[in-house]
């Protein structure tokens, strides 16, 4: 695993729909459609939630945030996707074992997760 970014925040989420949340618990771990489309997983810190949602899952009601554990995780990158901003990607399957916690995402809630 590739270290984070100096001063970024080491929680790392995977947004998605509560039936894939739901299939990673219980078949221990999710490959979305992005690992084969794009070659890695999509996520973001705590910090980039927000922006994350509002820029690619706007008025999207039903989401999750599976919140997962950076030392658990085998292949996880954080390249500069934009100016000066690195978002972790993960390079293979996530694994239920990396799972901390799935939070429901409310975007009433949304000053929780600003950075």
């Amino acid at each position: 695993m590739s270290q984070p970014v100096e001063g970024s925040d080491r929680r790392v989420f995977h947004i998605t729909d509560p039936c894939s949340a739901e299939r990673l618990v219980e078949d221990g771990h999710l490959e979305p459609t992005s690992l084969e489309s794009e070659g890695f997983v999509h996520c973001s810190t705590a910090a980039q939630v927000v922006a994350t949602t509002e820029r690619w899952l706007a008025g999207v009601d039903d989401l999750v945030l599976v919140e997962l554990d950076v030392d658990r995780l085998d292949d996880l990158r954080w390249p500069e996707v934009y100016p000066g901003q690195h978002f972790p990607h993960l390079h293979g399957a996530i694994p239920g074992a990396a799972v901390v916690r799935v939070h429901r995402w409310r975007p009433a809630d949304r000053a929780a997760w600003e950075g």
